[in-house]
């Protein structure tokens, strides 16, 4: 039976407030929020799910509001750990590691997990959301990392190539049957 994943990455993010759970939206992501509505307003999504960090539930509550519906926040889908606390890694020091995150599956930062205990979380609760929601369409409020090697999971194409060439935000549609993947679509496109 035909499942539809919408993994939604957040819209875009100041990494200069609050710790990882709560950053927010900068206004472009408040503004790209508002476009991934238009974008999926007709798709007749059944079920909306997130990670439980604030740039991930406000790109998508226009959506599941304009929609009546409730979002389920889900912990173990929320980003990769970087460092302890929730705090903050600025881009210019994570850039540096991220093909030796997604090359060796054990490797860890000091504070952080390693992808592949981030993927091993993150599949294991695509799997449940897969059982769960059978045959209905699904949107998930995620990460770039996570969305990264949530697809990996099912495809080794998806690698820091890919994870690079993503934006903030981003829309990929997921056709399952049952749990096998059988094609992806970006929705996205910056210039809509």
């Amino acid at each position: 039976m035909k499942t539809t994943i919408y993994l939604v990455r957040h819209g875009e993010s100041p990494k200069t407030e609050g710790n990882e759970r709560e950053r927010g939206l900068t206004d472009k992501g408040w503004s790209d929020a508002n476009r991934i509505t238009e974008i999926l307003r007709n798709e007749g999504i059944d079920v909306f799910v997130s990670s439980p960090y604030k740039r991930a539930i406000l790109t998508i509550e226009e959506l599941a509001q304009s929609l009546d519906k409730e979002i389920i926040v889900i912990e173990d889908l929320k980003e990769m750990v970087f460092l302890s606390d929730d705090r903050i890694m600025p881009d210019i020091e994570l850039y540096p590691y991220l093909d030796r995150i997604l090359s060796d599956p054990d490797f860890t930062l000091p504070d952080g997990e390693s992808s592949g205990i981030c993927q091993k979380r993150t599949i294991l609760i695509l799997k449940e959301i897969l059982t769960k929601y059978r045959g209905q369409k699904v949107a998930i409020g995620t990460h770039g990392l996570v969305m990264t090697l949530m697809m990996r999971y099912f495809d080794s194409k998806y690698d820091l190539d890919f994870l690079l060439q993503t934006s903030k935000p981003d829309i990929y549609r997921l056709e399952f049957n049952d749990e096998e993947l059988m094609e992806t679509k970006k929705l996205w496109r910056a210039t809509q």
